[in-house]
């Protein structure tokens, strides 16, 4: 990608040209409006609120500014205790838990953490929210009536100016931060017509700060899930008619002839037309390897699929000098678009999928059936564990909504948290065999009203995974302490 534009005299630059926001052009915090939080039009309605937070609640502080649903949670990728969430309510809060209590017994009222910025101007639910990498210099928001709203922050995170806007699609589904630094500010996001976009924020760049890289049509119903490699360098992304397809976003497959047949733009397609690949019923969840081998989708039924990647070489320079004290990584086909794999993880729809980081290989998949999975990818995917109920209440299972692995070196690296609709977050020690003490469990927080209705939560955000920051159905953000032991 091209480096951004030179600076202007009101904005401040970095070492690296990139622009940033001068505090001083920032929104002004924002102000009480006098609006009685989490205001359902009920007082019972509050009062039951209050008395849920009161009475089961294991956390250190609350954020309850919003009034419906929180669906969409996102962490700043430099400043983990900068935290913005989206709603039901079609708006989003950018809110600081840095100034956390020592501790708490859950006992008594406490001040709950007031945000710092509002994120407005949407006019149906914000279900998709991410801060971009590498710095988390932007932040956009996405919802149900197409648009996608960003803004830019100052280096700390603690102050925002709206940037722009872009409304291309009647409805988007999800958006994901490109990982890459070699690719700054990017983002990719799915609509409900199938169509996937990839955008960079760029402040400098006056008249199209927010610029469409690419634009892919081939789903030919609603995109449900989309996935970055971890080297940023390919999309999977998934939909409803059941298909799967690998983007070559920014040509470095295409620089090394690895394109699919037919095609300049995917490295891997694969549709229902192919029995072999075929799930009844689509895909709702898609996840690619630490190792970019392979990618894992999943639909009804707890069918999953494993398809091959091909092998990008670490540069794209054309240059065919050896490197001197470097071996070359070479671009190669391998597996690509094989399906390595047909695994069983649940009986209904697969939720998410989560993996550990190197040189561990497990592949962690999260069912409706409240349900959790645990495969060794590198020994064919055996099951290691399966953990029945891992979410689940008095009367029934829960569905499993999201999973993640701590992703730190060293202790800890094992553990899994885990949320669900019964409104609990849960840690999973991952060692050992199908055999492991209580399934593994070393840990729950509860404070969420789970199940029935306007219960559950709906994600979570852990840093390092010394704190745990959860998006509630129930319209409230709770923040736990859960360190991390050896």
């Amino acid at each position: 990608m091209s480096a951004h534009t030179p600076h202007h005299d009101d904005m401040d630059v970095e070492s690296d040209s990139e622009v940033l926001l001068d505090p001083a052009e920032a929104g002004e915090e924002i102000l009480d409006d006098g609006d009685a939080p989490m205001d359902s039009g009920s007082e019972d309605g509050d009062a039951d609120m209050r008395m849920e937070i009161q009475l089961q609640n294991d956390s250190t502080a609350h954020f309850d500014e919003h009034k419906d649903s929180i669906f969409c949670i996102a962490q700043h990728p430099v400043h983990n205790h900068i935290i913005a969430t989206g709603g039901g309510d079609d708006v989003g809060y950018i809110f600081d838990v840095s100034s956390l209590p020592e501790s708490s017994n859950g006992q008594g009222e406490r001040e709950g953490v007031k945000s710092l910025f509002k994120l407005d101007g949407h006019t149906d639910s914000i279900n998709a929210i991410t801060f971009t990498n590498p710095k988390g210099q932007y932040i956009a928001t996405a919802g149900l009536d197409g648009k996608l709203r960003v803004w830019q922050g100052v280096p700390d995170g603690s102050r925002w100016k709206f940037l722009a806007e872009a409304s291309e699609v009647e409805e988007i589904n999800w958006v994901s931060p490109c990982p890459s630094p070699d690719h700054p500010n990017v983002v990719a996001l799915g609509a409900n017509d199938g169509s996937v976009w990839v955008y960079q924020f760029d402040a400098a760049q006056k008249s199209n700060p927010l610029n469409v890289l690419q634009a892919f049509y081939l789903h030919t119903e609603a995109t449900t899930a989309g996935s970055w490699s971890a080297d940023g360098k390919l999309l999977a992304t998934v939909s409803e008619d059941s298909s799967l397809y690998v983007w070559d976003v920014f040509g470095d497959a295409a620089a090394q002839g690895l394109t699919s047949e037919g095609s300049t733009s995917t490295v891997v397609g694969l549709t229902g037309i192919d029995e072999r690949f075929k799930i009844e019923g689509g895909l709702y969840s898609v996840g690619v390897a630490p190792n970019n081998a392979f990618v894992a989708v999943g639909g009804p039924e707890g069918q999953v699929r494993i398809i091959g990647l091909p092998r990008l070489s670490s540069s794209t320079s054309t240059s065919t000098a050896p490197t001197k004290g470097k071996t070359a990584s070479k671009a190669s086909t391998g597996q690509a678009g094989q399906i390595l794999a047909a695994l069983q993880a649940g009986s209904d729809n697969v939720e998410t999928f989560a993996f550990s980081a190197p040189p561990t290989t497990l592949m962690a998949v999260g069912n409706v059936d409240g349900s959790i999975t645990l495969f060794d990818t590198a020994h064919r995917f055996a099951v290691r564990r399966r953990i029945e109920d891992a979410h689940c209440d008095d009367e029934a299972p829960q569905a499993v909504v999201k999973i993640e692995f701590v992703q730190r070196e060293g202790p800890g690296a094992w553990l899994l948290r885990s949320v669900g609709y019964d409104g609990v977050l849960r840690s999973w020690d991952t060692r050992g065999g199908t055999a492991a003490a209580n399934k593994g469990l070393v840990g729950e927080w509860r404070g969420h009203r789970g199940g029935g209705e306007g219960g559950g939560i709906m994600g979570f955000v852990q840093g390092d995974g010394d704190v745990v920051v959860t998006a509630g159905d129930d319209g409230v953000a709770l923040v736990f302490k859960t360190p991390v032991q050896a």
